[in-house]
């Protein structure tokens, strides 16, 4: 299992705002019932098998060449974990319990 954060960023659109192109590429994940994802401020995380999540990754950047978009730029972080069970949940309570160890000393 892997995490994957992606950033999906249309470039050269109309108006500063990216909301509406986010929004467009947040609909491929959302039709994915089998996909667990979460929307961030700054990006996409997604939960899930590499060759599971690669190709709709490549979907979610295809779908942001719409309304006259002509370049997008995507980064795709990775973090995977062979020796353990990685989810974004496992991921966030065991920096949780470690600040909590923090606090009791």
């Amino acid at each position: 299992m892997a995490i994957v954060e992606v950033s999906v960023i249309p470039v050269g659109t109309k108006t500063p705002s990216l909301s509406q192109h986010v929004a467009r590429v947040l609909r491929v994940l959302r039709d994915k019932e089998s996909i667990k994802y979460e929307l961030t401020p700054m990006g996409t995380i997604i939960e899930g098998d590499l060759k599971q999540v690669f190709p709709i990754v490549q979907e979610m950047h295809q779908a942001a060449f719409a309304e006259e978009v002509l370049r997008v730029v995507t980064t795709i972080r990775i973090d995977e974990r062979r020796d353990k069970l990685l989810t974004m949940e496992s991921k966030v309570r065991g920096v949780e319990e470690k600040l909590k160890e923090v606090r009791q000393r």
